[in-house]
């Protein structure tokens, strides 16, 4: 079988093709398309087949990873979109909770209301009423909901949602005004927001709705562009789509509920780092993904993806109610540029050179000085050597943008280049410190894994800003996301908002719960084909003590639910919660909030990283000076440059030294020693003080 791995960054789109019989990889990349991503994803198919010599129609899945609505989100592209709810609920979008996100600015950003997904004309109500248990206070005003779409569809909305109050409990005033509603706008999308997030919290519930309305016809229309594009170039194989949870869906999902992609092309990083640690025997990593625009930080704690909490899982600032893994995101890569703002501080990102034109070294037109041309002048990269020879950067550009900007500063162009460098490692440390730091966990007990194309130019020194000993480098770092969208199976997840006291629970009614959420998931994956072996049904709890606002999620047993099974959810949630805030209150009761169940399908998939052929003796291409800051003091080595694939194994080098492949560039600083492992992994140990 012959799978593909697609992941569209800003600037580049990775391709890697596994033949998963023989274990063969073949990789490539390719400048991403922004304007219309499916280009440079066709551009990229034919020529990773051209490089693996096959034909398109020889590909039996294509499993991809997209920034689509993510980046619909960060920049408010998505579409005119607007909302039907109840009386007297038109503001609830704006209103948000009383909790302030910065509880002490009195200039802060609230983007639902700086920026709203629906503008205030465009969110109409209509009269209907349930209560809290769902039982029907005053029925649905179905010709105010008719008025309503027309008056929607005049105003040139092209997407709806539908948000009633405790739809969560019931669903059925939602689902027949959204009936309605597309009998009248068959052109336009409609969601309601018991589809999309089915838990109570008005608020989030119907911000998360929002968010699948206003990103969901250009998701739509881009997964169906992107299919119509394969099967014109002759791919035959199954498309499936990363999505926030870490898992796949197929397209029909994903235009059910495009919302699920919001981290689509994010995670399927952390899934590749994951991966690679475990054949590695690293099941502690802080994942450190840095592409053109941007450096993405994941947590692997034994082996497990980090799940985000409904406290701090948001897209753009708005809140949202969706199975997500938690990764978090800053403006820093390759393509940052570097600048004096107006307090005449010296930045780097969040903006960005993007693909276009991109870096001044790319020699595109580029004329801002980015990371990119930092490293170039530092010597940390080979100008002749760039994406294996594919392309040549150029040296008198680089180095006249950080000239300039030098002379700003009055400093040398190496001071300014590796001042850049410091700023943006120092930017991706305090970041890192955010996830393990600020939540009670110890960065030094990890290891770091570097990957995206920027990410092993960096990860070393970022490290060891961390007191962080140990850095692995993937095989073929720079598609390390395209190489997670190979080791994912499909992952659908249903829920129920339960609200059940210890002391005072039905039982039946709880396994009633779950078997219901079983029978829904199981009927999506048999209209996925997916045999009823290779199904897994995980079961999972929201939990809280009584009088608490937030939850924690436990893992829940499957089989009966008896007294007897749950005593260990108790004493799990006791655990979890000591572990999350120091401290547990087991004298007090523990409340069951929400309900669910993530249903796994296996799918065929790359099983353990490909063997890795090495040389008796790295090969050396070049040697050059490379700039580096040793005991406070900027110094010049003579550097050798290797190529990577040519490493012994188990064979301890010491650096300075550039490690050149295809798809990416490795940076060994002096006081590190690095070797390849029996995988391809470069390992890097930072020397004892």
């Amino acid at each position: 079988m012959i799978a593909l791995g697609v992941d569209v960054g800003g600037t580049f789109t990775d391709l890697v093709l596994a033949d998963l019989a023989q274990g063969k990889i073949t990789i490539h990349k390719t400048p991403s398309t922004p304007s219309n991503p499916s280009l440079g994803v066709v551009t990229g198919v034919q020529g990773i087949c051209d490089l693996a010599r096959i034909g398109p129609e020889m590909i039996d899945s294509v499993f991809h990873g997209t920034t689509v609505g993510t980046n619909a989100m960060l920049v408010h592209s998505g579409a005119v979109t607007g909302m039907i709810t109840n009386d007297g609920f038109r503001d609830i979008l704006h209103i948000g909770r009383h909790q302030r996100p910065q509880h002490y600015s009195i200039m802060q950003d609230l983007p639902w209301q700086s920026r709203p997904l629906i503008k205030r004309r465009h969110r109409l109500t209509v009269a209907g009423r349930l209560d809290a248990s769902g039982a029907e206070l005053t029925p649905l005003d179905e010709e105010a909901v008719a008025a309503a779409a027309e008056a929607l569809g005049a105003a040139g909305v092209e997407s709806i949602l539908v948000g009633f109050l405790f739809s969560y409990v019931n669903p059925v005033h939602e689902r027949r005004a959204a009936d309605i509603v597309r009998a009248i706008l068959p052109d336009v999308f409609v969601t309601t927001s018991a589809d999309v997030s089915p838990q109570f919290r008005e608020f989030e519930r119907f911000t998360t709705g929002a968010m699948s309305a206003f990103i969901g016809p250009k998701v739509r229309r881009y997964i169906s562009e992107l299919q119509r594009e394969l099967l014109k170039m002759g791919v035959r194989g199954e498309l499936r789509v990363m999505t926030s949870s870490g898992g796949l869906a197929t397209p029909e999902m994903i235009a059910e509920r495009p919302a699920t992609t919001l981290l689509s092309g994010l995670v399927a990083g952390v899934r590749g780092g994951a991966w690679v640690g475990s054949h590695a025997g690293a099941d502690r990593l802080i994942t450190l993904d840095i592409g053109g625009t941007s450096a993405d930080i994941g947590i692997i704690r034994d082996g497990r993806l980090t799940d985000a909490d409904a406290r701090s899982a948001s897209i753009a600032g708005f809140p949202v109610m969706l199975p997500m893994i938690d990764i978090h995101t800053i403006g820093a890569g390759g393509g940052s540029i570097a600048y004096l703002d107006r307090g005449h501080a010296f930045r780097v990102g969040p903006e960005s050179a993007g693909a276009d034109p991109g870096p001044a070294a790319y020699g595109r037109g580029g004329d801002q000085p980015t990371v990119t041309d930092a490293n170039l002048v530092l010597g940390r990269l080979a100008p002749h050597n760039f994406l294996g020879g594919q392309m040549t950067l150029d040296v008198d550009a680089a180095t006249r943008v950080i000239g300039k900007l030098a002379e700003t500063l009055g400093r040398t162009p190496h001071e300014t280049a590796e001042g850049a460098l410091t700023v943006l490692n120092s930017n991706m440390a305090n970041a890192i410190r955010s996830r393990t730091v600020q939540k009670g966990i110890d960065p030094r007990d990890f290891t770091l894994c570097g990957f995206g194309g920027a990410g092993p130019l960096h990860a070393a020194e970022v490290a060891g800003m961390l007191d962080v000993r140990h850095v692995l480098i993937p095989p073929h770092p720079g598609i390390t996301s395209a190489v997670g969208l190979l080791t994912a199976d499909l992952e659908y997840h249903a829920l129920r908002t339960a609200f059940a006291v210890k002391g005072a629970l039905d039982f039946g009614r709880l396994q009633g719960l779950f078997t219901d959420m079983e029978q829904e998931l199981s009927a999506i994956f048999a209209r996925d084909h997916v045999a009823s072996d290779r199904i897994t049904m995980l079961r999972q709890g929201d939990l809280r003590y009584v009088g608490q606002g937030y939850e924690l999620k436990i893992d829940f047993p499957a089989g009966d639910i008896t007294e007897a099974s749950l005593e260990k959810v108790w004493q799990a949630f006791h655990a979890r919660h000591r572990d999350e805030y120091g401290h547990a209150f087991e004298s007090s009761q523990i409340e069951i909030v929400t309900i669910k169940v993530r249903g796994i399908g296996e799918v065929d998939k790359l099983d353990q990283p490909s063997a890795y052929l090495w040389a008796d003796e790295a090969r050396q291409v070049a040697s050059g000076q490379c700039v580096f800051r040793v005991d406070d003091v900027l110094r010049s080595y003579e550097t050798p440059y290797f190529d990577r694939m040519t490493l012994p194994v188990d064979s301890p080098m010491h650096g300075p030294a550039i490690l050149l492949q295809t798809d990416s560039t490795t940076v060994v600083p002096p006081g590190w020693t690095y070797h390849a492992d029996r995988f391809g992994n470069v390992r890097m140990t930072r020397d004892q003080a």
